[in-house]
């Protein structure tokens, strides 16, 4: 009997080259293949720059000449060609409906042409405001940079004031050379200690 289950066992679960597949789970490190998709894809950025163009257009004094002159050549048509050759008799249902679809488009596309620029706006705001921001806090650390120089050459002695300083010395000092001459006072006691009166430098 135990052969008989081994057998058994073998056959439903084989192993080696003929064992079934595992189901293989997808790996986090791989992108996932693309679905498929029955609604048609396009590019949004190049529906947009359509549609920019398109609303520029309409938004152009050419598009409304082109529009009165086309508009005109169709009813002068309908009105004044023969019968056989009229495709829109009065009072024009064709003609309202071709301007109802494009007003029906033309205001779709305006939006989403104005949505853009508004985003566009917007991020412009925020550069703007960052830049902004940078600059203000560039001002600042040169006003604080400006002051502190300011504070430091306020205590550096400048030439004007050491002129003067001189200035007061030597005056000082020709008075005290006066006053040494007519009360015999001592300018400089070293000196007159290291020449005692009677030697000259010479007599060493």
């Amino acid at each position: 009997m135990a052969p008989e289950r081994e057998s058994a066992s073998r056959e439903r679960h084989p192993a080696g080259a003929t064992a079934a597949p595992r189901p293989r789970t997808p790996r986090l490190d791989q992108p996932r293949p693309p679905r498929r998709r029955i609604l048609p894809e396009w590019d949004p950025e190049a529906f947009g720059r359509l549609s920019e163009k398109i609303a520029r257009f309409l938004g152009t004094g050419r598009f409304i000449v082109w529009m009165t002159v086309v508009i005109i050549m169709w009813v002068l048509w309908n009105v004044a060609a023969p019968v056989t050759l009229r495709f829109d008799q009065y009072p024009f249902i064709f003609l309202t409906l071709m301007l109802s679809l494009q007003a029906s488009y033309a205001a779709p596309l305006i939006l989403l042409a104005q949505n853009r620029q508004d985003d566009r706006d917007r991020v412009n705001l925020e550069q703007d405001r960052k830049q902004n921001e940078r600059s203000i806090a560039d001002t600042e650390y040169l006003t604080r940079e400006i002051a502190a120089l300011r504070m430091g050459l306020g205590e550096v002695a400048t030439r004007d004031w050491i002129r003067s300083e001189l200035q007061d010395l030597v005056k000082e000092l020709e008075e005290l050379r006066r006053h040494d001459g007519h009360a015999g006072h001592v300018v400089f006691p070293a000196e007159r200690a290291e020449h005692p009166p009677g030697r000259d430098t010479d007599d060493r």
